[in-house]
């Protein structure tokens, strides 16, 4: 967020920079979500809801998962403010004072605020880019102690842009269930993963996965605030109880234009966005590598690309300030994703146009020799 503020004020006087470090789409929100939304507005559908959030939402919700084969009961979908706001319900439901969650490393960094805020603590597993950043379950295993009590993964994952596999997701389910523990997918990103890339909701592995979800980033709805989380049937009532108390209901406006998010016309907008980020991430990742950047992982989800700066001889924060500063160029550091090599790397964006990114390459191609 500093080197976005700091790119908006390059670009109040006059200079334009080459947007990679936003990890929003620049797609407007679909024009019937938009459409449905002031129709609620003008009805004055501006009241509370129903904690949970609408029952039809919640219906829509389950037929999109029936959609791709899962059959999810509509009592266990919870309409959250974002899912942010998921996210904090969970680490109030399941967590408390002292107990340790385990992330990856890299990972996205404001998860360790959401457990810090109910006093449990976060132990990182360090992804190695010789292994493509994969997470081991030995590693796991060797890491669990007596005060160890669940993990909390994503897939398609910030800032990798890895998918984890089938296989890989019921191995996690089955140990931490044999501790007696809590497995949390973060699934944002679901429905952009790119060609070639096959793709396993946690929700098709077991019915103690806890799963995050979102209209961010496929739906396009960021500034509407608007997730949901899927959860056990054995824990709906205490996180009704928690949303009743902290949340009180989510953004009812928000609520009724997220409906026409999954009618036809709106899902053909999606999937054909959803392409274009694929291109937009084979276009960029090509061109990076062609200028000799290395990438360990290459995109299969989400919005992201981890690029290793290693060869520059500085800090990612110095690489990013010196690309932002003499060249227009944004891109975010990856030490704000850990200290597990984040130094070393920075996190590209591809949320941005095919003419930007080949502006963007073409101005990184004349800062390289100033950089080495």
């Amino acid at each position: 967020m500093d080197i976005l503020s700091k790119a908006n004020a390059l670009e109040s006087a006059g200079k334009k920079v080459i947007h990679f470090e936003v990890g929003e789409s620049d797609f407007d929100t679909a024009e019937p979500i938009v459409t449905a939304g002031i129709n609620a507005l003008k009805e004055g559908k501006t009241k509370y809801t129903a904690a949970e959030g609408l029952p039809a939402l919640r219906n829509q919700i389950s037929q999109y998962y029936a959609h791709i084969g899962l059959d999810i009961s509509e009592s266990r979908i919870f309409v959250t403010s974002g899912a942010s706001s998921g996210l904090m319900l969970l680490s109030a439901l399941l967590f408390n004072r002292g107990d340790e969650v385990f992330l990856p490393d890299p990972g996205y960094p404001c998860n360790d605020a959401f457990l810090a805020q109910v006093g449990a603590k976060s132990r990182k597993i360090p992804l190695n880019a010789r292994e493509q950043f994969r997470l081991s379950t030995n590693a796991l295993e060797s890491l669990w102690s007596g005060c160890s009590k669940g993990i909390l993964l994503a897939s398609p994952s910030n800032p990798l842009g890895a998918v984890l596999d089938e296989v890989l997701l019921q191995k996690i389910a089955k140990f931490v269930g044999r501790k007696n523990g809590f497995f949390i997918l973060d699934e944002i990103y679901q429905g952009l993963v790119h060609e070639n890339e096959s793709y396993s909701s946690g929700l098709a592995v077991s019915d103690d996965v806890f799963v995050i979800n979102s209209f961010s980033k496929f739906f396009g709805m960021t500034g509407w605030r608007l997730g949901w989380v899927v959860i056990p049937s054995s824990a709906t009532e205490l996180f009704s109880r928690l949303a009743q108390n902290l949340i009180i209901s989510p953004n009812a406006p928000a609520q009724y234009a997220a409906l026409a998010a999954f009618s036809e016309e709106a899902m053909i907008i999606h999937r054909e966005r959803a392409k274009l980020f694929s291109q937009r991430a084979k276009k960029l990742s090509c061109g990076l590598k062609e200028l000799g950047f290395e990438i360990p992982l290459m995109p299969e989800g989400g919005f992201y690309l981890y690029v290793d700066i290693s060869e520059f001889g500085m800090s990612s924060d110095e690489f990013c300030l010196r690309l932002l500063d003499d060249f227009h160029i944004a891109v975010t550091p990856g030490i704000d994703f850990g200290a597990n090599q984040g130094s070393s790397y920075v996190r590209f964006s591809y949320t941005t146009s095919e003419v930007n990114i080949d502006e963007g390459l073409s101005r990184l191609a004349k800062a390289i020799p100033f950089l080495r």
